[in-house]
């Protein structure tokens, strides 16, 4: 299975968070490829900046190669998937809206706690 981690689970993963369960623990070791967008770096430097979460930016770039992730880039295909994605539960998150789009581009299963993202249905996977 290759997957793609939401913002928040890499960061549980890269901070050794115990909100990360062992079964998404499981999930992620047993997958053949996994994947981190460049769009949950910028995420997070968005949101260390206004002071939503304590998180290095460049540190979480270099945290993708050194958990032997895949850094996923942002194309012109994923950003125009984007425009035909629902509103769903006036979901207008453009973070999330990217990672959804991008994991119906490559595909890849886009692995989540949010249920905002889990109602597009299709490639995403609740942990």
């Amino acid at each position: 299975m290759r997957i793609l981690l939401d913002t928040h689970i890499f960061l549980w993963v890269t901070m050794d968070a115990p909100q990360l369960t062992p079964s998404a623990r499981a999930l992620i070791q047993e997958a053949h490829e996994v994947y981190v967008s460049a769009a949950s770096i910028w995420e997070i430097a968005i949101k260390s900046a206004i002071g939503k979460i304590e998180a290095d930016a460049e540190e979480m770039a270099e945290a993708i190669e050194l958990s032997g992730f895949i850094e996923l880039p942002i194309t012109s295909r994923h950003t125009a998937k984007v425009a035909k994605l629902p509103f769903l539960n006036r979901h207008k998150d453009p973070f999330d809206r990217l990672l959804v789009a991008q994991s119906m581009v490559e595909p890849l299963v886009l692995v989540t706690v949010d249920p905002k993202i889990v109602a597009y249905g299709g490639l995403t996977q609740k942990i």
